[in-house]
């Protein structure tokens, strides 16, 4: 198998890392992004580049990300880096968390598009790992969910307009992992999965080229069957169940 040159933002924890060690394992040159120094020197042995900052400073990623030029052009980008929490109480509206959702899952991408992009090779392939919680809207799921439903527009009008320069991309849904994130989770998780098997089944459907990617299909199916019955059917049983959503 060729070599390939991958970036994945998120490295240091959960989908990210899990992606990051089966790519190294695999032989691949992989540039490992963080924002905590001391988890990315942990992965600096194995990686081939590593580059800290926090994606909602324009500033850090432009400082981080300067030097993409003197190495090889990406084979793949991963954008996976994100945050979610909740809106608790919708009447009493959080307009600052929403604010901060918004620009960490979905205004940073724009800046790290601006910086990457220039250095993906032809036939290379840009990865965006969004949810599944875009198949339905969830309560308390405002801002996490608005988020990721516009990194999805972003990714499938990004394939429209980079067919041209022989760029493919993939737009990942994942149903629950187990990460660091989803341990903070006081709700049911019904079909969860661990990380290493996501980055499996996304490093599979990357290597196929796949535009679209969802998983567990007994969580996205049954979301996707769901979304077809009127909505007062399927807002009740949201409404009766817990809201199953992922964090990446």
């Amino acid at each position: 198998m060729t070599i390939k040159t991958v970036l994945i933002t998120g490295a240091t924890s959960g989908i990210g890392l899990s992606l990051f060690n089966q790519y190294v394992a695999r032989g691949d040159r992989v540039i490992a992004c963080g924002r905590d120094a001391n988890k990315l020197a942990l992965l600096a042995a194995d990686a081939y580049k590593t580059y800290q900052f926090d994606i909602n400073n324009s500033d850090e990623i432009k400082q981080a990300l300067q030097d993409l030029m003197q190495l090889e052009p990406l084979d793949i980008v991963i954008l996976n880096a994100g945050d979610c929490r909740y809106i608790d109480n919708a009447k009493q509206f959080d307009g600052k968390l929403f604010a901060d959702l918004i620009h960490t899952n979905l205004a940073s991408l724009g800046w790290l598009l601006q910086y990457t992009m220039p250095h993906i090779s032809k036939g290379g392939q840009l990865v965006f790992v969004s949810s599944s919680a875009t198949i339905l809207p969830f309560p308390r799921s405002e801002a996490y969910g608005a988020s990721k439903a516009g990194m999805d527009y972003l990714a499938n009008s990004l394939r429209i307009d980079l067919a041209n320069e022989n760029i493919k991309v993939t737009l990942v849904h994942p149903g629950f992992v187990k990460t660091p994130l989803t341990d903070k989770n006081d709700f049911n998780m019904p079909f969860l999965i661990t990380s290493e098997q996501a980055a499996t089944r996304i490093i599979a459907g990357v290597d196929k080229g796949k535009a679209y990617l969802h998983f567990p299909k007994r969580l996205t199916y049954l979301l996707k069957f769901l979304s077809l019955l009127p909505k007062p059917i399927w807002q009740k049983m949201i409404t009766h169940n817990n809201p199953p959503q992922d964090k990446v």
